[in-house]
């Protein structure tokens, strides 16, 4: 039995309607993975299944979810050892202890390469520094990552599918992995 963490892209369904946490975890059961786990209401779940790759899970959830809520959403997976890994590579810890909010990271499902930082370098406004680790985009956006420009620039067709997370998040998946 192996446990993954995945991230939905977008957990808006139409303007006013969010997906349900419940029905989350219900759907994640029904297209076979157990101990079902949500944090927050972004889509960040947390399960177990038998080993099997990751790309068959992602399919399974994708299905399940354009299945059960009429909308077809990216979600990227990672194996907990692999989130654990990722979560021990933030590049800007200093800031992220005090403004966790502040630093965030696009966990990709296809690495992302070094010639990528320069194009999203123009993006950047002062005091904001991006970093590639492991394939995955981190960002340091020094005040509210909403004010970036940079986040216009960061679409799955300019960089392919991912999705962003802040490290407070990063930090909570982490601690529920940590206690199952």
């Amino acid at each position: 039995m192996t446990q993954y963490v995945a991230l939905l892209h977008n957990v808006v369904l139409s303007p006013g309607q969010r997906v349900v946490m419940e029905k989350l975890r219900d759907t994640t059961e029904s297209v076979g993975f157990r101990s079902v786990r949500t944090l927050v209401s972004t889509g960040n779940l947390i399960f177990e299944t038998d080993d099997v790759g990751i790309a068959d899970i992602e399919g399974r959830l994708e299905a399940g979810f354009e299945r059960d809520f009429g909308k077809a959403v990216d979600i990227v997976a990672r194996t907990a050892d692999a989130w654990r890994v990722l979560a021990t590579k933030n590049p800007f810890p200093e800031t992220s202890e005090t403004n966790g909010q502040n630093v965030c990271i696009r966990v990709m499902r296809e690495p992302l390469e070094v010639p990528v930082l320069e194009k999203l370098a123009r993006y950047c406004t002062a005091g904001e520094r991006i970093a590639l680790v492991g394939g995955d985009l981190w960002m340091d956006f020094a005040a509210k990552p909403s004010m970036s420009k940079l986040l216009s620039a960061l679409t799955p067709k300019r960089l392919g599918i991912g999705t962003i997370r802040n490290w407070n998040t990063v930090c909570g998946l982490t601690a529920m992995l940590d206690t199952a």
